[in-house]
């Protein structure tokens, strides 16, 4: 299974964090399955850190990085079909980091790993896990 971790499922992923599900613990840990992190979620984490909304470690810009790389994880990039496929969402979900997620997990026929609701609405046509 090819899947993209929402923002909330990675952070809670990476904190070993109870809010994060059983079965999307066991999908994101199995070695069969390739995981996805968006650089928006990259964004969006340092954005609210830098509000002073959530917590990051000092290495960031750099540990980060390299633990994503040791738990096996790929990172989704942002392309321009990925940006222009935001006009034409339909506008069931208004936070616009979401949005482009939910744009990238479409364009790339990914499994959206979440536990936000707005994700599940039928006119997006995704497959959610959680």
């Amino acid at each position: 299974m090819r899947m993209l971790l929402d923002t909330c499922a990675l952070l809670w992923f990476l904190r070993n964090d109870a809010e994060l599900s059983e079965s999307a613990a066991v999908a994101i840990e199995d070695p069969t399955n390739e995981v996805f992190v968006s650089i928006v979620s990259i964004w969006e984490i340092a954005i609210k850190a830098g509000l002073g909304k959530i917590q990051v470690p000092n290495d960031f810009e750099t540990g980060l990085e390299q633990k994503l790389t040791q738990d096996g994880f790929t990172l989704l990039n942002v392309n321009y079909r990925h940006a222009a496929a935001v006009f034409t969402l339909p506008r069931v979900h208004a936070d616009p980091f979401d949005r482009l997620l939910i744009s990238q997990c479409r364009a790339e026929k990914l499994v959206a790993v979440t536990n936000d609701s707005h994700w599940s609405a039928a006119p997006y046509r995704l497959r959610v896990l959680w």
